[in-house]
């Protein structure tokens, strides 16, 4: 009988320390560590992208940088795509997710969000004078994104408006090359990453149209992380508070910036 017992606890004890060695809270691993890994995208002008300097710089970057100061974290930025950011999330190779990323209810089933830390919506990108609305656009070659809502959206919105033929890449850069190669006449994302690239060729190119989207960005957490996902809201919160927040907006989307995007809302404050 005591062999049992013996045996028994030495099950229990291994599984225990089994679910010690794997699991664990997400923020107690970033405490322990002193850093926190912060999953960022390089194509996303001017979210995220490398300059001509090869420095990795953007809002996002700005953003992660100064979370991670006010929580008294190192900053490790990891690399990821449209395709990658959620899996790294829920695969535990990052903490956060600031790429981008609007936050929907489907998305929410399998990781958590912050509070909305940017406010966008979807546009369509032309040949400057080309055309002058979406209806100009129905029968048409329009390019997206694989893997985003914007795919959806301007599939949906075409689909109303008579028609047109979606093209889907792999990433913001192949799209925007189908549209200077003429391969499409239109480019249909977020519209602050049209203006990104629509600033690499000044003039050439024009939004099109009204937003036909909202687009309100979270920053993608991990699933149950309650006092992670409490730290990044009040940090965004105090930022927004003592005006760091709209210091970093205007130094990328300010009125003397090639990417100017007014601010339409502001952030969710907690008393």
């Amino acid at each position: 009988m005591r062999l049992k017992s013996i045996i028994a606890g030495a099950v229990i004890s291994v599984m225990v320390s089994g679910v010690v060695a794997f699991a664990g809270p997400v923020w107690d691993k970033i405490q322990k560590s002193k850093t926190l890994r912060a999953g960022i995208m390089n194509n996303s002008i001017p979210g995220a992208y490398y300059n001509d300097k090869k420095e990795w710089v953007g809002f996002d970057v700005d953003m992660a940088k100064e979370i991670a100061k006010r929580l008294g974290l190192k900053l490790e930025q990891v690399l990821v795509t449209d395709k990658t950011r959620i899996g790294f999330l829920q695969q535990g190779r990052i903490d956060m997710s600031i790429a981008n990323m609007t936050h929907k209810r489907e998305r929410d089933k399998s990781i958590d969000f912050s509070i909305t830390y940017f406010f966008d919506g979807q546009k369509m990108l032309t040949r400057k004078g080309k055309y002058a609305d979406w209806n100009a656009l129905v029968g048409k070659t329009i390019a997206t994104v694989q893997g985003t809502t914007s795919e959806i959206n301007v599939k949906t919105l075409m689909k109303k408006m008579g028609g047109a033929e979606i093209v889907s890449y792999q990433d913001y850069p192949s799209a925007f090359n189908a549209l200077q190669m003429g391969r499409v006449q239109a480019f249909s994302t977020d519209s602050t990453i049209l203006l990104g690239y629509a600033a690499q060729e000044p003039g050439k190119y024009e939004l099109v149209g009204d937003f036909f989207s909202r687009e309100p960005y979270g920053i993608g957490l991990p699933q149950d992380e309650s006092q992670l996902r409490d730290a990044v809201n009040f940090a965004l919160q105090d930022m927004w508070k003592d005006g760091t927040y709209m210091a970093i907006y205007n130094k990328w989307y300010g009125e003397r910036t090639p990417y100017y995007f007014p601010m339409t809302e502001q952030i969710e404050m907690w008393p």
